[in-house]
């Protein structure tokens, strides 16, 4: 039987009244607490969990707490591994408030968020008067049940959080510092310190001499690709590259020069240049060769050295009696090292491959101070982590959150650390095992990777306390 139409089961009105009272009620006699989404950062596609994930928003909104004589839950329980701490805290928010100032900034058609419309479990609720973080555990929607025909709140049942390498940074420093000291810590012993390249040279006769650009071309969008013809059989096939430039106003690029990357050998006339690609044209270059004296035809770089920011200078030494002296360009890889030199000038009148000096790198000291939560990254291992901590007097950097970006073995000793936020710029520690062998079984949890010593603090089972 249908209801009786001359009696309501709730206006419009009725509720939106009680709603605005219970606003009013949570506004006066609740307390502000800081609602902290769970972002999923990886999760295992087959069973379905969790295996990292981030809490990176914060959204203040007043809370009542339901349990206003202290804690509930277990307490403090004396176990053989320390004292475990069971705290439970109930919570109630107003589900117009959460629906109307926190749901419409959850994207969830963002995979990291998979509920946006209520509180989920597994959220965080910073608790400011205890000065901690409490994990939502249970969402309770039907109570008060169904007012008027409607719901008006939320109760959160929340246990103290556990703290497991999730990542933190919601830019509160009261509370991503809670974490501080939390988790599994790896400690850098950084150095500010860098390597100096070292390289050798091949002379060689019929090599090409010089390239003289006859036109510079134009509307090239990357470097177009130079082409020189083959040497006789029994020689070196010369390469070189392109090197372009624009205007002051950036909308005209053109070919600058043109380095030899190997000069070649074997020549007895002038090869052919052709250059080609680059989304641009008209650019055209002639080359000499000398075909009696010795002169430079490559350069191999024999150890990359670290370090460098900028292109060290290069010198050529041993140049005997009349001649030119060779001149070389260095070419930078990705992590500071030098990749390879490049012929400006090949030289002339060389009796034996002469001697090349490397100028060191610039970076002899370490460059700025490293920012709690900031991303780290390991130049030549690719390897990612956050900053726990930064001692600039003992150059001891700490971290966690660990992506070893698929290489399976961390930061490398020697490598450069590159703060993403700070720009800081230092150098892990070279280690020998063997010296820190008394340290190693004082500490079992220090762990080894090839000569790196990473000291690692147990995490916390017991949540902040």
């Amino acid at each position: 039987m249908a209801l009786n139409p001359f009696f309501l089961q709730g206006s419009a009105n009725e509720q939106r009244l009680i709603q605005e009272l219970i606003n009013e009620q949570l506004k006066i006699y609740g307390v502000e607490v800081i609602y902290i989404p769970r972002k999923f950062v990886r999760k295992e596609t087959i069973l379905k969990e969790i295996s990292s994930s981030k809490f990176d928003d914060n959204y203040a909104i007043e809370a009542y707490i339901n349990n206003y004589d202290g804690y509930t839950g277990q307490g403090d329980i004396l176990t053989k591994f320390g004292v475990n701490l069971k705290d439970e805290l109930s919570l109630v928010i107003s589900r117009e408030r959460f629906e109307d100032f926190i749901s419409p900034f959850l994207d969830e058609t963002s995979s990291e968020i998979e509920l946006s419309t209520r509180p989920r479990e597994g959220d965080l609720i910073y608790f400011p008067l205890g000065q901690r973080l409490f994990e939502v555990k249970f969402v309770e929607h039907e109570n008060p049940f169904y007012q008027l025909g409607k719901l008006y709140v939320y109760e959160l049942k929340c246990e103290l959080f556990e703290y497991e390498d999730e990542v933190i940074d919601t830019s509160i420093e009261e509370i991503d510092t809670q974490i501080q000291e939390e988790g599994h810590i790896a400690t850098l012993n950084l150095i500010a310190i860098g390597s100096t390249a070292t390289a050798t040279a091949t002379i060689g006769t019929g090599y090409v001499r010089k390239i003289y650009l006859n036109d510079d071309g134009y509307g090239y969008t990357s470097s177009p690709v130079v082409s020189i013809s083959t040497a006789p059989p029994g020689g070196i096939n010369a390469s070189a590259v392109a090197i372009t430039t624009s205007t002051s106003s950036g909308v005209v690029r053109s070919v600058k020069e043109i380095l030899l990357i190997n000069a070649g050998s074997g020549y007895t006339v002038a090869p052919k240049i052709t250059i080609t690609g680059g989304g641009g044209a008209g650019a055209a270059a002639t080359c000499s060769i000398e075909t009696v004296n010795n002169g430079i035809i490559s350069f191999s770089v024999t150890n990359g050295g670290q370090g460098y920011r900028t292109k060290p200078t290069i010198t050529i030494n041993g140049l005997v009696g009349a001649g030119q002296t060779a001149v070389g360009v260095a070419s930078l890889s990705t992590n500071n090292q030098v990749a390879s030199i490049r012929i400006s000038n090949p030289g002339v009148g060389y009796t034996e491959p002469p001697s090349i000096v490397i100028a060191p790198p610039s970076i002899i000291s370490g460059i700025g101070t490293f920012i709690f939560n900031e991303v780290v990254i390991g130049s030549t291992s690719g390897t990612q982590a956050r900053v726990k901590s930064w001692d600039q007097d003992t150059k001891t950097l700490k971290v966690s959150f660990i992506n070893s970006g698929g290489n399976g073995q961390g930061f490398y000793p020697g490598e450069i650390i590159t703060g993403t936020a700070s720009s800081s710029v230092y150098a892990i520690s070279l280690y020998d095992k063997w010296n820190n062998y008394d340290k190693y079984n004082e500490n079992k949890t220090i762990q080894e990777e090839g000569s790196q010593i990473l000291d690692i603090s147990e995490p916390s089972p017991f949540g902040f306390y």
